[in-house]
């Protein structure tokens, strides 16, 4: 996006001036004003958003930290900015009104739905935009990129009635994105989820850092390159790397996600109570992906409680669809682990707890 620069905007500091009249004389859509203060080792940032057509407050925040570790802190307050910044300007933009909606517009919707609670419907309407904005333009690398990722994220968290169809496709687009601009973070991004899918994680991650290193606030390319590390191992750095992505990015969309990578490695590392904590927390903040309810079943089961474990087993059948969760064959037979460690970890855990909770073997 187009951002004037830090010498031009201080140009109006100690000023008393409106945000419209900062946005008429810089022709700038947005204002991020705030301020910084300090008491003994401890920084407070307040940042807000002003949108410069309507003076009204779109986003506030607050962040705080120590200064023992200044060059930690600054970087640690800017990508949080840029990612909360990037969230609440794309749910703007694509709330303007548009009578002619171009391939930049059906971008921007596609995106903005990605922002609402996860779910079937959420994915088949940004599916949906993302091949709109492809029919406009077709060499767009945003939108094939952004589709890519939407169609595997299909599979990966609902299952598709035509996955081999949806990964196929989406190892066309990235492929596409990544030839048009090697240098696209959302290209190599979309390459990444590729391999995830196709279970060559250790692949994927060289590719979610290459994603990285080109933009340093994609928190879902940090949080991806964890959940390569809890299916393969080892599971204590993906759990680490979830928790620097919540740090990130603490409001994301994604957050329910992070939420139960964090719950899953800890339960494959037996630690029940963490599990649980973790676990709840995902279901809390999105409950349609049936998965969170196995995980969270298996781990009530653990601990003894198998009556709610019997209850969340019902809910991840009733969500999954017909014939989910119906063995724990069939789940070993499409595990997505992919290290004899991690399945053995697996075993323990995950299938012994939904064993109890009333999964039969076959």
């Amino acid at each position: 996006m187009f951002v004037v620069s830090r010498d031009t905007a201080f140009t109006y500091q100690g000023r008393r001036v409106y945000t419209k009249q900062v946005g008429r004389e810089l022709e700038v859509r947005y204002v991020l004003e705030g301020s910084v203060s300090r008491a003994g080792n401890q920084v407070r940032v307040n940042a807000q958003l002003i949108d410069t057509e309507t003076d009204s407050h779109l986003w506030a925040e607050r962040f705080a930290g120590d200064i023992s570790d200044l060059f930690a802190l600054q970087e640690e307050i800017t990508s949080r900015l840029a990612n909360t910044l990037g969230v609440a300007l794309i749910a703007a933009e694509a709330a303007r009104p548009s009578e002619h909606p171009d391939a930049l517009d059906y971008i921007l919707r596609g995106r903005a739905a990605r922002l609402k609670p996860n779910s079937r419907d959420v994915l088949a309407e940004a599916i949906g935009l993302y091949e709109r904005a492809l029919s406009l333009d077709p060499g767009s690398v945003e939108a094939q990129s952004l589709l890519a990722t939407t169609l595997v994220g299909r599979v990966l968290d609902f299952g598709s009635s035509s996955e081999d169809a949806d990964i196929k496709r989406a190892e066309e687009l990235a492929a596409k994105a990544l030839a048009a601009s090697p240098s696209s973070a959302l290209a190599h991004y979309a390459k990444a989820v590729v391999l995830r899918v196709r279970r060559r994680c250790s692949e994927a991650i060289p590719e979610y850092e290459t994603a990285l290193s080109l933009d340093r606030n994609l928190a879902a390319a940090l949080a991806a390159i964890g959940r390569c590390k809890i299916n393969k191992g080892p599971i204590d750095e993906g759990i680490a790397a979830q928790e620097q992505a919540i740090r990130l990015s603490p409001r994301d969309p994604l957050l329910w996600s992070w939420y139960f990578r964090i719950g899953e490695g800890h339960l494959l590392l037996s630690h029940v109570d963490d599990a649980i904590l973790w676990l709840e927390k995902a279901r809390n903040a999105n409950p349609a992906p049936g998965y969170i309810l196995a995980y969270l079943a298996a781990a009530y089961a653990l601990k003894g409680e198998t009556e709610r474990a019997a209850a969340e087993l019902a809910d991840a059948r009733r969500l999954g669809g017909e014939g989910s969760y119906s063995s724990v064959a069939r789940l070993r037979a499409n595990t997505r682990y992919e290290t004899q460690k991690v399945r053995d970890l697996c075993e323990k855990t995950l299938y012994a707890g939904l064993r109890k909770a009333g999964m039969p073997e076959e």
